[in-house]
């Protein structure tokens, strides 16, 4: 085998240190991939699964809604800290497979979960009335294709598909402390509120634009992702654990004690990403991309009485609760370099900068990641792919605005995560 050869076939290492890399801003996961229509195999599959941990911790957190010196006030009730876990390990799963049909035509179908979001810092921090446990999941089905022609000394390849998307989620908070209950005649309530069976479905489409000359694995791609609007968000807020009496006003009256169903309508938002690689001596090959996020469009989630005047009363048109995001524009920037040892093992590595997506509330600072990666082929079939990366979650603050009421801030924290990834080609 010729060491052209060798260098054409580091055309896939590309992914090989930057599948750890999946910690980024907004509600982003996985993302987007169409990265398999690029494969020269007739046939192949590609499955992973990603252990995210990012070790992000809570400091100095302040309850701000009411007074300091007034004892409902969480910072003043026995257990409730000032500090808290501000994130959850996740695991982040990938299946695909793509065909070629014909000289000219590839196609491809996936499953991946593109977005998400786990937080429980818990009911006994000084931001329980905020949140004490959020989650939100995401499950899309994707099918692209893409034809290609030749163009000057490589290829001219052209990309189109489309996707189904779910979300689905819950949120709890403390509403009224159960401290504050304790010892009156609505010691038996929780004093928690809960958005329950939040869901809804929806889809968007890719198009894109690729030129490859597989003589010096070179390859670029620019493939932009649409928006994906979800107008019908439906759930149910219960608050059957705060008892109806100490309702304060009209509103509170209709909802306290109560499941009321909600709905609510978000943007989930378009990108651009822009990827390059290329062989630069034999075996080795060098790699970037630029992705960029439209996440502004995610600024807050309001949760409205679903039903009609008569029964949401005064509730009706009104925010009962609300998911308060307010994010700025995200970028993800990456470069690398990968290299085959021999005809069975290869190995890479990357360096990522993520630019953080909060504004005045929220722990999404800027992220610095080095992803490290091997590949081990037993056969010219199969390939096997373990991947780690670690990286620096910068410092920051988060500050009351709408219904959020909490004061925080977070120093420097890391995050860490393990792939493992299968490859069959024929």
């Amino acid at each position: 085998m010729t060491s052209r050869i060798l260098t054409a076939s580091l055309a896939g290492l590309t992914v090989l240190a930057t599948a750890t890399t999946g910690h980024a801003g907004g509600l982003e996961r996985h993302g987007y991939d169409v990265d398999l229509l690029f494969e020269k195999s007739p046939f192949f599959f590609d499955g992973s699964v990603t252990y995210v941990m990012p070790n992000r911790r809570i400091r100095n957190a302040v309850d701000e809604s009411v007074p300091a010196a007034d004892p409902t006030n969480l910072n003043n009730i026995a257990g409730y800290s000032s500090t808290a876990d501000g994130s959850e390990p996740y695991a982040d799963p990938y299946l695909g497979a793509k065909a070629a049909i014909g000289d000219s035509i590839d196609c491809m179908i996936d499953y991946s979960e593109p977005f998400g979001a786990n937080v429980k810092p818990g009911r006994h921090w000084a931001g329980a009335k905020d949140v004490s446990e959020l989650e939100i999941f995401s499950h899309n089905y994707g099918a692209a294709c893409s034809y290609r022609f030749d163009a000057g000394p490589g290829q001219f390849r052209v990309i189109g598909g489309g996707f189904y998307q779910e979300i689905g989620g819950h949120k709890e908070q403390v509403v009224v402390a159960p401290e504050i209950l304790a010892g009156t005649p609505f010691s038996n309530f929780s004093g928690l509120g809960r958005m329950e069976d939040i869901k809804d479905s929806s889809g968007g489409w890719h198009a894109g634009v690729g030129y490859e000359i597989p003589e010096y694995a070179m390859r670029a791609s620019l493939v932009y992702t649409s928006k994906v609007d979800y107008d019908d968000i439906n759930g149910t807020l219960n608050l059957t654990g705060v008892p109806k009496a100490i309702a304060g006003s009209l509103d509170h009256q209709r909802i306290f004690g109560e499941s009321t169903p909600v709905t609510a309508s978000a943007t989930l938002p378009e990108s651009l990403e822009l990827k390059l690689q290329s062989g630069i001596a034999p075996d080795w090959l060098g790699f970037g991309s630029v992705k960029w996020t439209n996440w502004s469009r995610l600024q807050t989630v309001d949760f409205r009485c679903d039903g009609s005047a008569a029964f949401c009363g005064d509730a009706a048109g009104k925010t009962l609760t609300a998911l308060n995001l307010y994010y700025r524009d995200g970028w993800t920037v990456t470069g690398g370099l990968g290299h085959r040892f021999n005809e069975q093992w290869a190995g890479g590595m990357s360096l990522t900068w993520d630019r953080g997506t909060s504004t005045v509330v929220g722990s999404q600072s800027d992220v610095w990641m080095v992803g490290l990666g091997t590949a081990y082929s037993p056969s010219e079939h199969v390939e096997l792919r373990l991947n780690g990366a670690l990286g620096l979650l910068t410092s920051g603050e988060s500050n009351p605005i709408n219904t959020t009421t909490t004061r925080y801030e977070y120093g420097t924290d890391f995050v860490s995560a393990l792939s493992g990834e299968l490859r069959v080609k024929f």
